[in-house]
């Protein structure tokens, strides 16, 4: 883990984008994003979807009525099951390398990640981080179904199964990544942390939720990468706070207030040294991307974040270990639009650099 990190008011996505032709993204990015580039998810490409893109090599991986889920009642699904630990041992003991594993992206839903490190190493420019992605534990767990369309949350095996999983598709990752010789960040995708404590989860506790996180995390870390979680709307906030997070980055275009409420919890995460990830440019209203201007949104920022500053977390100290992002994926918005969006977050980025 790297607290000694500083963000320094940099810019950075949370990785979805609309686009089709994968060049042009990816050059959008390299140019408009310099110092933290993210490798782009684009879901035009059905193998590059949230969900779809990291099922790649789970156990009893099925396709029933034309739907994706986990047929456990499948007569070779404990085979499998076996299959996935015995790999998963080989890897963590290194007698098998990752490149040769069922957690390494695929031809197809690996295609835009492997373009991204080409263009990067063409590119050769310095760089403050790299960022990646994985989809968050939670988010999977209750969003993958079983043959009886129930949450694979609520079966014991696939909660841990999901979670190794995806620790080494971040750990994967995370070595692709280490060759551009800076920090790599990634991003646990946990959009479905904004239903907890709803009564579709009524059931789920907290200490389940963040030891799902913490198998991925405790990876992310062990490979001497930076972990982050990212959530588009709001959420227990405590649940990040206490699962050793790094970057936290929320939707605080909307969102500021709520956030605010864990005052204390904010403060003692700037004093330990780690990193917030403010999304203050909007991805979910096309009116309100065209209105806004990067300087009307630092003033905003500036404006609320009177409310987090003390004596002993000055503005400087905030701004030194913030990140500004886009509010949410800009995957679902016209291209035109996502690409506003990029440069609003470069240029609000410059200006709150201007502050440091």
């Amino acid at each position: 883990m790297r607290q000694d990190w500083l963000a320094s008011a940099s810019a950075t996505l949370v990785g979805s984008m609309p686009h089709t032709d994968r060049s042009k993204v990816i050059d959008l990015i390299l140019r408009e994003i310099p110092e933290i580039p993210v490798w782009p998810q684009l879901p035009a490409f059905q193998a590059e979807q949230m969900m779809i893109q990291y099922l790649e090599g789970l156990p009893g991986l099925s396709t029933l009525e034309g739907r994706t889920c986990i047929q456990t009642d499948a007569p070779e699904f404990e085979e499998q099951l076996y299959a996935f630990y015995e790999e998963y041992l080989e890897v963590e003991g290194e007698t098998r390398s990752l490149d040769d594993s069922r957690f390494q992206l695929g031809p197809e839903t690996g295609k835009t990640f492997f373009r991204f490190l080409e263009a990067l190493a063409a590119k050769r420019s310095r760089l403050r981080a790299v960022k990646g992605q994985v989809v968050g534990p939670f988010t999977l767990l209750t969003s993958l179904k079983d043959q009886q369309d129930r949450p694979t949350l609520y079966d014991d095996r696939l909660q841990d199964a999901v979670a190794k999983h995806l620790a080494m598709k971040a750990k994967w990752q995370i070595r692709r990544l280490n060759a551009f010789g800076c920090p790599v960040i990634i991003f646990l995708d946990e959009p479905a942390l904004a239903g907890f404590g709803s009564s579709a989860f009524i059931s789920v506790s907290c200490e389940l939720i963040q030891q799902l996180l913490k198998e991925v995390v405790d990876v992310i870390h062990q490979e001497g990468a930076l972990a982050g979680v990212h959530v588009c709307a709001n959420t227990d906030w405590l649940l990040a706070f206490d699962a050793d997070m790094d970057i936290i980055n929320f939707d605080s275009y909307n969102y500021f207030e709520k956030f605010a409420l864990y005052r204390e919890n904010f403060l003692k995460f700037m004093k330990e040294g780690r990193t917030v990830a403010w999304g203050m440019v909007p991805t979910s209203d096309i009116a309100a991307i065209e209105r806004e201007t990067a300087q009307n949104l630092a003033d905003r920022w500036l404006k609320e974040l009177e409310q987090l500053v003390s004596p002993e977390v000055s503005l400087q100290k905030i701004l030194s270990q913030s990140l500004f992002t886009p509010s949410c994926g800009c995957g679902s918005l016209p291209e035109p639009m996502a690409e506003r969006v990029v440069q609003l977050t470069r240029e609000l980025s410059t200006i709150m650099k201007s502050q440091l």
